[in-house]
């Protein structure tokens, strides 16, 4: 509470026209979906649970079940699931479980009714390259390696420069010579 009026104190008194409004729940949900591969995971997860219900049908008196007792499918699913899942949770290790998706999905052909009859491994599929190929946005990324961008800018002037000019960094100077 003492921090709160204390900043309002500090800040000034706020402007009839300055409200600053909470963003909605919309425009903090598209924020969130934006910072990582929502798409592919969400494909890849919904590949899993259609292959699911492919692997447990029941067409009349027609039981249709492949794999070594049917455990194939339904490992095989609940693992492109989870792994849509952990793609939207954690997008930092994007590449590892789009891979895995991918894999996992091209061998549901032979272990899961055919992929889910095509449609599963198709979406799972498609849902894994989603991810691979996902990248954070330019500002991000921008932002995280602002701190790095000075040293290069400073390192790029300075080997543009002479070395006996008065603007040449010692930093330059120092490694001109090691260059083999």
């Amino acid at each position: 509470m003492l921090l709160i009026v204390a900043r309002a104190h500090a800040n000034g008194p706020i402007a009839a026209g300055e409200e600053t409004t909470a963003p909605s729940a919309r425009a903090r949900f598209r924020a969130w979906r934006r910072s990582r591969p929502f798409v592919g995971g969400l494909l890849t997860a919904i590949g899993g649970v259609e292959m699911f219900f492919s692997g447990q049908l029941d067409i009349g008196k027609i039981h249709v079940q492949l794999g070594i007792e049917g455990l194939q499918a339904t490992i095989i699913p609940i693992l492109l699931v989870l792994l849509g899942i952990l793609v939207i949770a954690m997008p930092a290790h994007r590449i590892f479980y789009g891979v895995i998706a991918l894999a996992v999905a091209v061998y549901s052909l032979v272990g899961v009714n055919l992929g889910g009859f095509f449609i599963g491994m198709l979406l799972s599929s498609i849902g894994g390259i989603l991810t691979v190929a996902w990248m954070p946005r330019k500002a991000d990324v921008d932002a995280a390696g602002a701190e790095g961008d000075d040293d290069v800018r400073a390192a790029s002037s300075a080997a543009e420069s002479p070395a006996g000019s008065p603007t040449a960094s010692p930093a330059a100077s120092s490694t001109e010579g090691t260059i083999a």
